[in-house]
């Protein structure tokens, strides 16, 4: 059925939520396709400018769009992104407390949001599914949708259970958008979600052609990195696999006299937005980063990305390296390559899949940390600390990562680690109780600043920073906190402080672990399917037979490419062939001389049998040398005569 909204429409809107007046290619095309009530796949590479597929429809439909992302980070900041724009959203994980939840629920169903994200384990439960049921959904949108394939490099099989929010609202069309997926994943993609016969396919090529992607072989990565941010301008990222090297490595580049800062998933939510927007305003040159970074954030800028640590899949250093150059300008992706990283490499595969009997261990163990019995916490969240519980139990810490991912992927758990959830509060109490409010005058001071610096604190929780309010009334700020903590026991406010603590959300009761399964599609097949993504990466670092472009975009799928011309490979051939064809030309020089010296006078075509094999290029190139000895004088050229 055809939609009743208008390109003029949608740019319209565009432009007044946005400020942008035309649209990248294929975005208005995905939004028509939406609006039109077609199940629709967007295979768009990092900065192809996904999310507003599916926020500007979401402001032309009647009811509510409902988002799923696996990226808690992500979600905060697009809904804060969408409210600074006066778009109401909202948002939904296991890890906001039960007021939050219930009032971003409220919120949906009275029609006070437009959009609504959501973590994929919400929809485990069969309570919150009836509460979808009665909620007035207009479209679904599944981003990072490569999660729900197995064969996807980040399967997730909490994503499976989208399928049964189609079911209760079978006629909400689904939009499903990926920045890195094969063909093959593409199509599982569409089979997992129940895609109807109606199905749009976009695909934008994931050629980036002002990326010049480069590998350097290196002894001392620092070394190299030093003198690449040297010679280079111009906004850089640079990424690292552990977050003490992203510290260690911002330290060595200050002392070289490069502005640089560190970031990973461990800071503290304000810190973290403070060394991003430093970042963003190019007071500090170069971030270095785990791949917590990065993920929606709006900097076209950024000149250099730069892999320290190589990734263990295409996938990620595509989306990783994707963030150079969005604006369209010359920008270079460089890998840092040393002989000890293909065995690197090589061990990420043990680390990523334990054997069995370690996760079975790591199971029991994280029960007894979180002290769950056989049969209970199911639909439980339990805040869970990696460091601790890995230095308790004498466990590797990276170990013990890769085995909670395996027993999320296995349906037992869902760990997330990327929780990092800025202080926030809500006055709760009513307005004509505050008049009669005792208070000290600390407190009275601390309340009345909240009150004049947080719009809308009566309607919705607020992020708040302990440290700016400590500031401006110049008092520590842990006594900020304790009054904040006051005044939320004499419920004047719900005041949740700051945490960087992942948690784990149990999806089926505690089971002995004798009885947990791991499904073959889970570990052995997925397994295996690392070895070939591992090699993939492999090949592309340290094969030297193919242009670097090509043979990503191959993998990807897309074969009938051409070389770049601007990698390190393409470079280097362009270079051998001038070398050749100087060596040529002075190799063709000499022998006109010699077969002039002895003939004097000579037939172009029998000078050329003389002096070249015969070949087009060997021709041509005879030819600019012959009219380039002519032009010095050093020999004459009567029509097709040739001498001294």
């Amino acid at each position: 059925m055809k939609n009743k909204f208008s390109s003029e429409q949608l740019h319209a809107i565009l432009h007044r939520y946005w400020g942008y007046d035309t649209f990248r290619y294929p975005q208005e095309e995905i939004i028509m396709s939406v609006l039109d009530g077609n199940d629709t796949l967007g295979l768009m590479p990092t900065g192809g400018g996904k999310s507003l597929t599916f926020q500007l429809p979401a402001m032309l439909l009647d009811g509510l769009t409902v988002v799923i992302t696996p990226l808690i980070s992500l979600m905060k900041d697009q809904v804060d992104n969408l409210r600074a724009r006066d778009i109401p959203a909202t948002y939904l994980f296991s890890g906001l407390s039960s007021h939050e939840q219930k009032l971003a629920i409220e919120k949906c169903r009275y029609g006070k949001t437009k959009i609504l994200y959501l973590s994929p384990e919400k929809l485990c439960s069969g309570s919150f599914l009836e509460i979808m049921r009665h909620l007035d959904i207009s479209l679904i949108v599944v981003d990072e949708a490569h999660c729900i394939s197995q064969w996807g490099y980040d399967f997730r099989p909490s994503y499976l259970k989208i399928k049964k929010l189609r079911d209760i609202h079978p006629n909400v069309p689904i939009l499903a958008l990926t920045a890195s997926a094969t063909p093959a994943v593409a199509d599982d993609i569409c089979l997992r979600l129940g895609f109807k016969e109606n199905t749009r396919r976009f695909t934008l090529s994931f050629a980036r052609p002002n990326i010049s992607f480069i590998v350097r072989p290196t002894e001392s990565k620092d070394s190299e990195l030093t003198h690449i941010l040297s010679a280079t301008l111009g906004s850089a990222i640079v990424y690292v696999r552990s977050r003490r090297r992203t510290r260690e490595i911002a330290i060595m580049l200050n002392e070289s006299g490069i502005a640089a800062d560190f970031y990973h998933a461990g800071l503290d939510p304000q810190d973290k937005n403070d060394r991003q927007n430093r970042w963003k305003k190019d007071e500090t040159r170069v971030i270095v980063a785990t791949n917590a970074f990065g993920m929606g954030i709006d900097k076209p800028d950024v000149r250099l990305v730069i892999h320290y640590d190589l990734p263990s899949t295409l996938e990620e250093y595509y989306q990783e390296a994707g963030r150079a150059g969005r604006d369209g300008k010359e920008s270079y992706a460089v890998v840092l390559a040393s002989k000890f990283d293909k065995s690197t490499l090589s061990r990420r595969l043990s680390e990523t899949y334990p054997p069995k009997d370690t996760l079975r261990h790591v199971y029991e163990m994280m029960c007894n940390f979180l002290d769950v019995s056989v049969g209970e916490g199911f639909n439980h969240v339990y805040e869970f600390n990696l460091h601790l519980f890995s230095n308790r139990f004498s466990i590797n810490r990276k170990v013990a990562h890769n085995s909670l991912q395996l027993l999320t992927s296995s349906g037992y758990i869902d760990y997330q680690d990327d929780v990092s959830t800025a202080s926030r509060l809500m006055v709760i109490m009513d307005r004509d109780e505050l008049y009669d409010l005792d208070l000290s005058d600390d407190a009275d001071r601390v309340f009345q600043l909240i009150l004049r610096s947080y719009p809308g604190l009566f309607a919705d929780y607020v992020i708040i920073s302990e440290a700016s309010i400590a500031g401006r009334l110049a008092m520590k700020q842990e006594s900020v906190y304790e009054i904040l903590l006051l005044l939320s026991r004499k419920h004047v406010i719900n005041y949740i402080p700051h945490r960087t603590t992942p948690y784990i959300y149990f999806t089926t009761s505690r089971e002995e672990p004798q009885h947990l399964v791991f499904p073959r599609n889970v570990y052995e097949d997925r397994k295996e399917d690392l070895v070939r993504r591992i090699e993939a990466m492999k090949t592309f670092v340290f094969g030297n037979s193919r242009c670097r472009a090509q043979s990503m975009l191959s993998y990807f799928g897309e074969t009938d490419t051409k070389p770049c011309g601007k990698c390190d490979y393409c470079r280097l051939v362009a270079r051998e062939k001038a070398n050749r064809t100087e060596t040529d030309s002075a190799r063709i020089r000499t022998k006109v001389n010699d077969f002039l010296n002895q003939v004097e006078t000579s037939d172009l075509e029998t000078l050329l049998k003389y002096c070249t094999p015969g070949d087009k290029q060997s021709r041509d190139n005879f030819i600019q040398v012959v009219r380039k000895m002519a032009d010095e004088g050093a020999i004459k050229i009567e029509g097709l005569k040739i001498s001294r």
